[in-house]
């Protein structure tokens, strides 16, 4: 049993937490960090992509001796069908910089050196402690948390809940509601394991570059979703996810699923031979905008997955989860060093600087685009990838047809799927939720 008073206990060892502990050590405050796992980064198997930018505003030199993989010079977009894809790629030399902007990481391994990073600031980091509950006064203000060490209760004056998505902390206490099945999704992924010079020639690389693969279409059979491969040095991360809810109407297997994305013609070469050493299955918050619950409260703030800040038209989430870390580490700084007490009116500035920064904005900007792409995922991840694609096979075979006839018959396949009025609806609503 600890039987001392924090400033600050943090609740989880993710990124978010991470940030927010790092950061609140490295500030002077007491900090208690406790964690399920038997260590941070236990339960992520999964490779990932780190944003450096953000990165660097917690640790500046992290790129010194942190695990990273390959640093990304090129993004592929793929529209497929059970036998082809139509594809968009952006490659530069100009991410071959002195700093590169995104790497590839392993979870396992990333998390386990940030946490040494947060024992290193100064805080006290227990692994393979569950919190059961959040102690509130009698006002009903958080005091501190219960573990499954028994012994009572640890006291501090904030609680930062940085416990995932599938946290039950804040619902049982009232704080925040459980995330509807239409919020989160289901991503299964393995790591494939093959020599790096075989990684290397497969994808075009040299050195420590890498590339990243995200895809549509049959692969998800018309559920809100995406597959996605990632370059690793000495294996590959693929994996895929679509929403809890379709899951359950559908009955289909997320194990199915990614089966047939990994025997897909466009995808078999890249893991030919290789060695399948890990397999998980990881919640990710796609809720959006609208589905962000309270962030604060009278001795607690929520922070990265937990808080539903992921932002799943660009498959950015670790980088919202660092931000909000250290965000929420800042102000309860800044409390602090005001001798403020830890209320919710003073905890609201952690919302405001929230707002002001980048999570926000891009959240808000897609608010509608969820709900959209579920209400649409047959026509948007079914529908037109096999339109797409089969436009693409009709202007590529030359097989005697004139070309206006080909013309007409690709325009006559997109009305007869789709109508006319079923097209610039589409459209519409795209642009409108794209704003």
């Amino acid at each position: 049993m600890i039987d001392e008073k924090f400033d600050a206990i943090v609740v989880g060892a993710g990124m978010a937490g991470n940030a927010a502990a790092y950061t609140l050590a490295k500030r002077g405050l007491k900090v208690l960090q406790l964690e399920r796992g038997e260590y941070s980064g236990s339960k992520n198997v999964q490779g990932a992509i780190l944003y450096a930018d953000m990165m660097e505003k917690i640790i500046p030199d992290f790129r010194e001796d942190a695990p990273l993989e390959r640093h990304l010079i090129e993004q592929r977009f793929w529209m497929m069908t059970d036998n082809s894809h139509t594809g968009l790629q952006y490659r530069s030399d100009e991410f071959n910089e002195e700093s590169p902007n995104r790497y590839t990481i392993i979870r396992a391994q990333f998390d386990k050196w940030f946490s040494s990073k947060v024992r290193e600031a100064g805080a006290l980091v227990v692994c393979e402690t569950t919190v059961t509950e959040l102690v509130q006064d009698a006002y009903g203000k958080v005091i501190g948390v219960k573990t499954d060490r028994g012994g009572g209760q640890i006291h501090a004056d904030v609680v930062v809940l940085a416990e995932g998505v599938t946290g039950l902390l804040g619902t049982r206490a009232g704080l925040r509601k459980i995330p509807k099945p239409t919020e989160v999704a289901l991503a299964v992924k393995e790591m494939h394991f093959l020599p790096q010079e075989v990684i290397e020639q497969r994808f075009n690389l040299k050195g420590n570059e890498g590339v990243v693969i995200e895809a549509v279409g049959t692969i998800s059979k018309g559920m809100t979703g995406m597959g996605f491969i990632y370059s690793n040095r000495e294996c590959i991360s693929i994996g895929l996810g679509c929403l809890v809810s379709d899951f359950q109407a559908s009955g289909v297997s997320p194990y199915q699923l990614l089966e047939k994305f990994k025997s897909h013609p466009s995808v078999a070469p890249l893991l030919e031979g290789s060695e399948v050493k890990e397999y998980a299955a990881h919640l990710i918050p796609e809720g959006g905008y609208k589905a962000i619950p309270q962030l604060y409260g009278d001795g607690w703030v929520v922070v990265g997955d937990a808080a539903q800040l992921n932002n799943a038209i660009h498959r950015e989430g670790s980088n919202l989860a660092m931000t909000s870390g250290r965000i929420a580490a800042e102000t309860i700084f800044q409390i602090k060093s005001r001798k403020d007490p830890m209320t919710a009116q003073n905890l609201s500035l952690y919302k405001k600087m929230l707002d002001d920064s980048f999570i926000m904005k891009d959240l808000k900007k897609y608010k509608d685009m969820p709900k959209l792409l579920h209400i649409q995922s047959q026509n948007f991840f079914l529908t037109y990838p096999q339109l797409v694609n089969k436009a693409m096979e009709n202007y590529l075979r030359v097989d005697g047809t004139p070309k206006k006839e080909k013309q007409k018959l690709t325009l006559k396949s997109f009305v007869s799927a789709r109508s006319w009025a079923g097209l610039f609806g589409d459209a519409f609503r795209l642009a409108r939720a794209w704003r």
